[in-house]
């Protein structure tokens, strides 16, 4: 599934991105919120990865992606790619059992391993700010 934005000529708004979200762009933005307060030097952009996956959103610190936030219709996903020390942190938590089990089975790559949550609701939410936590940490 492609982000719900698709035109490269059109960057996403505040607006657009508010319409498409719908519930769930409060919950966008709390991450957005966070990832700054915990690492204020971190920087925002809005990122076209081509005709198949579309628009993406990056919060980034100077050489790696803290956060990525993938807009669909009606939800976004969060993504994350963690290196063998974030992964051994991230084992050693009581995170959510499926966040762990997918982190284990995910192909590893020279960058890491990733992981794509849905966030349809909030019920995620802990999880993923824990998640940005050790990001920025490892």
């Amino acid at each position: 599934m492609k982000s719900v934005f698709t035109d490269k000529q059109q960057t996403p708004g505040e607006e657009d991105l508010k319409s498409a979200l719908g519930n769930t762009y409060l919950i966008w933005k709390q991450f957005q919120k966070f990832t700054k307060e915990q690492y204020p030097a971190a920087t925002e952009e809005w990122n076209f990865s081509g005709e198949k996956f579309g628009w993406s959103f990056r919060i980034k610190d100077k050489k790696r992606i803290i956060l990525y936030l993938l807009p669909r219709d009606k939800f976004f996903k969060t993504a994350f790619v963690f290196g063998q020390k974030a992964m051994d942190r991230i084992l050693e938590t009581d995170l959510p059992a499926f966040i762990k089990e997918e982190l284990s089975v995910a192909t590893v790559y020279a960058e890491g391993r990733g992981i794509r949550i849905d966030m349809k609701d909030n019920s995620n939410t802990a999880a993923i700010m824990e998640l940005i936590k050790i990001k920025i940490e490892h």
